[in-house]
């Protein structure tokens, strides 16, 4: 990891000075908080009622064998709608104009094994910084299987990522429960970047392996304590996470590994500066998928309106596809990029796309 680079502060045509303007008139005029809503609540409550109703279940002795399983995988899919929904609007201050709701409701993270801290010098700083920046934004650094962008360093297996790169994604969110956060919680101490950004790094080491330790006994320990099989409590544990995992993983890939957003290298910069402004670099670097479906948009808490969520991370997602409107008409006056895929299906195989074309080192194959 790079010390930043910086933006260019000048904007030209004054693309966002436009549209923030525009964006405050809606929520100004149709007396609106930019947070969330009752929709917001409700949704809050069924992801929830998903994931404590299966785990109660669990305790209840209906449930043997395979039952303990389904209730697992059920399970997963609400902590995809943790995930997507609750943790992500919190831990970027979206979910309330109340400090306090927000932070709660960030450790709903922590419930399902993650770590709110982590997640927010990961994705809130970095990623949502320096978007698609090779050497910077974690999301598209080089893992041991998957090449994420044009600049990684190409190795010979790559070739086939884009066959195996999905059953991959199925282990996202497991191996950030056992590996990813602590080698990350050392990765910005070393940095700086756990201090520099007000947070404590003891406080956040004990805040995470005690939320961790609670995390494996209630989902493990405390279901094979009452009898459960442990062979179905482990497969189901598995599965919960393999759903979760791609689900959580396939959304994220979407936005930004697929035909038409821009990859950079952090050493490509001109004096530690890109040639864009901020705004302008996450509407060359992002896209869209499926925005004119309402079920797409409730199961993946509107992050297939990904453009707007970059260029208002603090506006709550139930308020995205109003102000998407705003967005696309301000892009258009000003002559900028804006890249959607009308379907989940053309999405998915625009990233499959882009995945053969990173593991083969020839971005031609993108056409092909």
């Amino acid at each position: 990891m790079q010390h930043p680079i910086q933006f260019s502060k000048r904007d030209k045509v004054l693309f966002f000075r436009t549209l923030q303007q525009r964006v405050n008139a809606y929520f100004n005029e149709n007396k609106i908080k930019k947070t969330g809503n009752w929709i917001m609540y409700l949704k809050t409550t069924g992801i929830l009622t998903g994931y404590f109703v299966p785990y109660a279940l669990l305790f209840a002795g209906v449930f043997s064998g395979w039952g303990i399983v389904l209730l697992y995988v059920l399970m997963g899919f609400a902590v995809s709608g943790i995930g997507l929904c609750i943790m992500h609007d919190a831990n970027h201050g979206a979910y309330s104009s109340n400090k306090t709701v927000n932070k709660i409701l960030s450790y709903s993270l922590n419930m399902v094994g993650g770590s709110s801290f982590t997640w927010k010098i990961q994705h809130n700083l970095l990623h949502h910084t320096y978007t698609n920046v090779y050497h910077i934004d974690e999301d598209i650094d080089d893992k041991p299987f998957l090449r994420l962008s044009p600049h990684g360093k190409l190795k010979s297996h790559h070739r086939f990522q884009h066959y195996y790169a999905f059953l991959l994604y199925c282990f996202a969110t497991l191996s950030w429960v056992i590996i990813k956060d602590f080698r990350q919680l050392k990765l910005y101490n070393k940095e700086g970047l756990t201090e520099n950004n007000g947070f404590h790094p003891k406080r956040e080491a004990i805040i995470m392996i005690v939320s961790k330790i609670v995390y494996f006994l209630h989902i493990l320990v405390l279901p094979i304590a009452i009898g459960l099989s442990v062979g179905y409590v482990l497969l189901g544990f598995l599965l919960l996470h393999m759903v979760a995992g791609l689900l959580i993983t396939v959304v994220f890939q979407l936005a930004h590994v697929v035909e038409g957003p821009e990859h950079l290298d952090a050493e490509d910069a001109v004096e530690g500066q890109l040639e864009n402004t901020w705004a302008i670099h996450q509407l060359q670097s992002t896209a869209n998928f499926s925005t004119k479906s309402k079920f797409v948009t409730w199961c993946v808490g509107g992050l297939n309106f990904q453009i707007e969520h970059h260029l208002f991370p603090t506006i709550c997602h139930v308020h995205y596809p109003k102000i998407a409107q705003i967005v696309k008409q301000t892009v258009t006056e000003f002559n900028l990029p804006y890249y959607e895929f009308d379907y989940l299906h053309k999405a998915v195989g625009s990233h499959i796309k882009m995945l053969r074309a990173f593991g083969s080192g020839n971005p031609g194959l993108v056409n092909s």
